[in-house]
């Protein structure tokens, strides 16, 4: 594994302590709310108590209006209506939401919802799609995750009368599609004050402001906050401002009343805890959601959130089950065959990117694989297989390199590519694999940093052990739900040493007893067993966590859950 660059965050000490003195807080958690542009009382009220009536005013959005009475208008005269959605998480969670709205209130079979397949689709709005839409009588499509860029599809499906109302939160090219309606607060002349939201997002202020012209009960939106929550949580979106509250009380819900889909997706992923958190969320129920899209389809995902009970829920919560079975496999061997080529290629081992080709790898999962890899490798890294009769793949980056540039540099050998900073998708002719790898490499080792090469761990703070009581842990907890903007704190303690009960268990992973002066404190590190010399030698070591609780025969105590340890050093700022 590549070696860590340590960077210790420092709050700013004067607000920090204006802070102190307002809640009378640890300091330490004062400097981590500082650290995220909260300074007062007020502030530090809104983030530990988010309500619902801070949200904002759905009309703020422009468009929003012609949304509004156009889809009411469709309903009041029985006109087809097609929900679109991507296959992903964002895309499932947005089309379940606006589907299930819109069937109790339109009439009989004049509501339906289609989502693309990957592989014979791609992503966003289809051909297919709006061919299905005509041949069954549709004349409005509202499109959730998708849409922004689409516009000579657009074009095509306003050329056989029918609409679309898009609901996107992609960045807008200069050139927008002649929707009726474009709903994302990122288009220009937009004033909505909240720019994040996810497309399940975008999509959940549409139904606010159809359930306000409507005069519906908060009931009927308060249903769908969990699968908004699931949507936040898969997309890696702002868990700031209305995100934070829109996850907040989707958890509360995917807890107490969950969605039969994402109550029958607990069950079958074997959660044994009380609660959800947003974790769980992000790596135990998303990947089940967007394994349907990756190896089959995800029209079945839409269909278990909007199953008439647990039951069929269950039915096809099983199905998205065994998909993930199935990716988790694909995933896991083709990670295992691309390191060992890494490996037994000495031109790769000292290169500055990885590019892999394998015609057997199965497309779905070859952008995870890509991820899996920069673990072991830190450097851009891409992943290509055969699909069809030319050659596609996927893309990763690493912090401060722009790979969908990189990229762009190599667009002579493409013949389609995308994508965004840091990951980005491309396609070409078998023939060009091996230029456009050198190609590639080339353009990389001309332009990225030294600094780009080495992960980079940012510490929020340094305690020490007498620190970490069950009050500190508590409002460390009131601090979720974690997430881009609101990470998790990641806490240094310097100079422990190991209590002589450290062990590695299972023999990758590091079972942590550690100590100072005063206190003891276990923990747990994961994969670390290749570096348990340096904490068994009994030297100090400096340890890098995330601070957790653990249960264990119904007794609970802190653990350090370990993300990173060195031998005992003065740490530059």
């Amino acid at each position: 594994m590549t070696e860590k660059i340590w960077n210790i965050n420092r709050a700013d000490p004067e607000k920090t302590n204006i802070l102190h003195e307002a809640l009378r807080i640890h300091p330490t958690l004062c400097g981590l709310l500082v650290q995220r542009g909260i300074e007062t009382y007020q502030q530090s009220y809104d983030f530990f108590r988010p309500s619902l009536s801070s949200l904002h005013d759905p009309w703020l959005m422009k468009d929003m209006e012609k949304a509004v009475a156009r889809i009411i208008g469709a309903m009041a005269i029985g006109e087809k209506i097609l929900v679109y959605g991507d296959y992903d998480v964002d895309g499932t969670s947005a089309v379940a939401c606006m589907y299930s709205f819109l069937k109790e209130l339109a009439l009989p079979d004049t509501v339906s919802f289609y989502i693309p397949h990957r592989y014979r689709e791609g992503y966003g709005v289809s051909k297919a799609g709006i061919d299905f839409a005509r041949d069954h009588g549709y004349t409005l499509i509202i499109a959730l995750d998708c849409g922004i860029k689409s516009c000579e599809l657009i074009a095509y499906a306003r050329s056989l009368g029918i609409g679309f109302i898009v609901c996107d939160h992609h960045l807008p090219d200069e050139q927008l599609p002649e929707a009726f309606a474009i709903l994302n607060p990122k288009q220009p002349g937009c004033d909505y004050p909240f720019k994040e939201l996810c497309g399940c997002g975008v999509g959940f202020k549409l139904i606010t402001a159809l359930a306000k012209r409507l005069s519906l009960p908060d009931e009927k939106l308060h249903r769908y906050l969990d699968l908004v929550a699931i949507a936040i949580a898969a997309d890696i979106v702002s868990l700031q401002g209305e995100n934070r509250v829109l996850a907040f009380y989707g958890l509360q819900k995917a807890n107490a009343d969950p969605n039969c889909g994402i109550r029958a997706l607990r069950q079958l992923s074997g959660v044994k805890k009380n609660e959800f958190d947003i974790s769980d969320l992000v790596f135990l129920i998303a990947p089940r959601i967007n394994a349907a899209g990756r190896m089959d389809d995800a029209t079945k995902a839409v269909l278990m959130f909007t199953a008439g009970d647990y039951q069929e829920a269950l039915s096809y919560a099983r199905l998205l089950h065994a998909d993930n079975s199935d990716r988790k496999e694909a995933d896991s061997s083709i990670t295992m065959e691309a390191l060992q080529l890494i490996r037994d290629d000495a031109k790769l081992m000292n290169s500055r990117t990885t590019v892999l080709y394998q015609e057997h790898w199965h497309k779905g999962v070859v952008g995870i694989v890509a991820s899996r890899l920069i673990e072991h490798f830190y450097r851009p890294t891409i992943v290509l297989t055969r699909s069809g009769e030319l050659v596609a793949g996927s893309a990763r980056s690493v912090a401060g390199f722009n790979v969908y540039e990189a990229i762009h540099e190599c667009r002579e050998l493409l013949l389609g590519y995308g994508g965004h900073f840091y990951a980005a998708g491309m396609t070409m002719s078998p023939d060009n694999v091996i230029a456009f790898r050198e190609k590639f490499e080339e353009v990389v080792s001309g332009s990225i940093l030294p600094s780009s090469l080495a992960p980079e761990l940012s510490i929020d703070a340094e305690l020490s052990l007498q620190d970490l009581t069950s009050v500190f842990y508590k409002i460390l907890c009131q601090m979720e739900p974690f997430g881009p903007d609101n990470p998790k704190p990641l806490l240094l303690i310097s100079r422990l040493r190991d209590t002589g009960n450290s062990r590695i268990i299972k023999d990758q992973h590091l079972r942590f007893s550690v100590r100072d002066d005063h206190t003891t404190i276990n923990g747990i590190g994961f994969n670390m067993a290749e570096k348990s010399s340096l904490l068994l030698s009994g030297e100090p070591v400096d340890i890098v966590f995330n601070l957790e609780e653990n249960e264990w025969n119904g007794q609970k105590s802190l653990q350090m859950k370990v993300v990173d340890f060195a031998k005992s050093k003065i740490l530059a700022n």
